[in-house]
């Protein structure tokens, strides 16, 4: 089956128990773990995913964000793809999309990358490992995930502990821990998720106590997650 939209790589998932919420949908944390784990089979396959900790070289995901045109349900099989589209200064860039078997969009998002040096946490330039083939260093997209403003009336707070489930391969916070952070303090805001934006700024370790501030603007809400007096994501909704 060809795969759309250019796009370079894509696998069927059934949406499991285990990915749903109350209603039966998925949930936005269980989307983005999607995103990743696709991200993820896509560099191992064209070798330049977890092959690249030999060389003491690493992903970090910078940006984040994700069009929600409709959720699919508990049981239903689903289509995602994902590609490259270009790469701009230090970043790297991978669209994802989701569809029905019948070929409906039902998630459309896109997200930037930083490669770095695991130890001296150096960034690095993302062609030097790329295929050329698949990430065209001369095509920029139109779509990139924004820089974020967080602004608004001061809502809510929350203070939650990294623990020992939210970490990654590499000791961080897992970027779907962040979005279940988000899910959680907004519930009851909104009735559904139509859109996530996500900056990770910086790392966060088990044990840190991470202040989350909810934010509301006349047209969604925001969200910052800060360790002290340093910011380590922020997001809006």
């Amino acid at each position: 089956m060809s795969i759309p939209e250019g796009l370079q790589y894509q696998k069927n998932y059934e949406i499991n128990s285990f990915l749903v919420d109350p209603s039966g949908k998925l949930r936005i944390k269980g989307l983005f773990d999607l995103l990743q784990e696709i991200a993820w089979r896509h560099a191992d396959s064209q070798d330049f995913g977890r092959n690249l900790a030999a060389s003491n070289q690493m992903w970090v995901l910078s940006r984040m964000e994700v069009k929600v045109i409709e959720m699919p349900s508990w049981g239903q099989e689903v289509r995602l793809a994902t590609g490259g589209r270009g790469v701009d200064r230090i970043f790297a860039f991978r669209e994802f999309l989701m569809q029905d078997i019948f070929g409906k969009v039902l998630v459309r998002g896109m997200s930037s990358w930083l490669l770095l040096d695991t130890e001296s946490k150096r960034m690095l330039k993302p062609e030097s490992v790329l295929p050329q083939e698949l990430f065209d260093t001369s095509m920029k997209p139109e779509w990139q995930p924004e820089k974020l403003l967080v602004k608004g009336r001061l809502k809510a707070t929350e203070t939650v502990m990294v623990r020992a489930s939210d970490l990654d391969l590499y000791n961080h916070v897992n970027n779907a821990s962040y979005v279940r952070w988000v899910e959680d303090l907004i519930e009851g805001e909104t009735a559904d998720i139509s859109s996530l934006t996500l900056n990770y700024i910086s790392e966060c370790h088990k044990g840190d106590q991470v202040k989350l501030e909810l934010y509301e603007s006349e047209t969604c809400f925001f969200v910052l997650g800060k360790v002290g007096d340093r910011n380590c994501f922020s997001a809006r909704v």
